[in-house]
């Protein structure tokens, strides 16, 4: 099964235009480090795509300059493949489940058509080792040496996982938060050490540019803005998604502190994540490889309750769809479509907002341990 699935994914990737294509902004990314150009100037590719992540990224990326393109290119097609095992045995793991090694390949088998893992392959991203880095941080035990530090120095890769920061303070993990904090900082001070102008271009001023990640009101942007821009036609929804923004990630951090509280530390987890994704500017259709831990916890009551296999899987069906790329979007169509299509393009979001509800309400029923 896992043979096969890879051979069809292959397949599918090499025919499109934009097969790993990230790998060429990553590699770009390294050869101005090694050749002292400017990293925030450059673009790569018939897109124009520019270097977005901080600094000591751009530093991780240098081996990818050294070594030979199509070795780069296995590599990142070997190592996603690679990664997304290692997902989905943490995602059983917070899920309170054991890995088989014949649950693992099934999943894994399945598991690369989801889209946004699809996607990550296909443009050869790092979105699933950043959610691997997350993940095996939060499940070692509290109090163990060093947690933490793996979140931070996933934030400075790119900045987004520094919520799961605030999520252990909030929850009480104050010694795990701040080495996660001194993590960040860490790899900010590496990368102003090695490149001290770009750090400053980048901390300044690029980190604040929006638009230079990419147009946020297009079908590939399933946050909340994306989905705000869509539903009122305009590319700047302003404070329509800024304060709905405000309030999911106020509500969605109390959340996943009560489950945490309430020892369903899988719901916590996956609030932060589905909170991180919602309101964050721009949430690439790949973002969201965090449907793994996902579709893992819903199904984690087991066969003898029928609802949580069925509700794992809609969800599983629901990320395989890939609606948002069947809607007219080509242009500036994404901003013109007609009520009926616009849940077909913002599927993702809907989902996340409504799953975090549907936890309160189970968690409104949980008493809090007194021990």
């Amino acid at each position: 099964m896992l043979v096969l699935s890879l051979a069809a994914l292959a397949a599918v990737c090499a025919a499109q235009p934009s097969f790993l294509v990230d790998v060429l902004v990553y590699r770009a990314e390294g050869r101005a480090v090694v050749e002292g150009g400017d990293l925030y100037g450059l673009t790569v590719t018939e897109w124009d795509l520019p270097a977005t992540y901080p600094p000591f990224a751009a530093l991780l990326f240098v081996p990818t300059a050294l070594l030979p393109l199509p070795a780069v290119q296995v590599l990142f097609a070997a190592g996603n493949v690679a990664l997304l095992a290692l997902l989905v045995h943490l995602s059983l793991r917070l899920a309170g489940r054991r890995t088989s090694p014949a649950l693992l390949i099934a999943a894994t088998a399945a598991g690369l058509w989801l889209e946004p893992v699809f996607q990550t392959m296909a443009f050869g991203q790092i979105n699933l080792a950043l959610a691997c880095l997350v993940l095996w941080d939060l499940g070692r035990p509290d109090g163990a040496r060093g947690k933490g530090l793996a979140i931070g120095v996933a934030a400075g890769i790119k900045l987004t996982p520094a919520i799961f920061a605030v999520h252990l303070l909030l929850t009480g993990r104050v010694r795990a938060g701040l080495t996660a904090l001194a993590g960040f900082a860490g790899t900010a001070v590496l990368g102003a050490a090695a490149l001290p102008g770009a750090s400053v271009d980048f901390w300044t001023r690029r980190m604040f540019e929006t638009g230079r990640v990419g147009k946020a009101w297009i079908v590939d942007n399933q946050s909340l803005q994306g989905m705000a821009a869509r539903l009122l036609h305009t590319p700047e929804p302003g404070l329509w998604w800024a304060v709905p923004a405000a309030v999911v990630a106020l509500l969605g951090l109390l959340l996943a502190r009560r489950a945490h509280l309430c020892g369903r530390e899988g719901w916590g987890v996956l609030a932060v994540a589905g909170t991180a994704v919602l309101v964050s500017p721009i949430s690439w259709s790949h973002h969201w490889v965090w449907c793994v831990p996902l579709l893992a916890v819903l199904a984690a009551a087991g066969p003898d309750r029928r609802w949580p296999l069925c509700a794992a899987g809609a969800v599983a069906a629901l990320f395989t769809a890939r609606t948002h790329w069947l809607v007219p979007h080509s242009g500036d169509l994404d901003l013109h479509l007609p009520w009926w299509q616009q849940p077909l393009a913002s599927p993702y979001a809907p989902l996340a907002l409504a799953l975090l509800a549907y936890a309160a309400w189970c968690l409104r029923r949980s008493p809090r341990p007194t021990g």
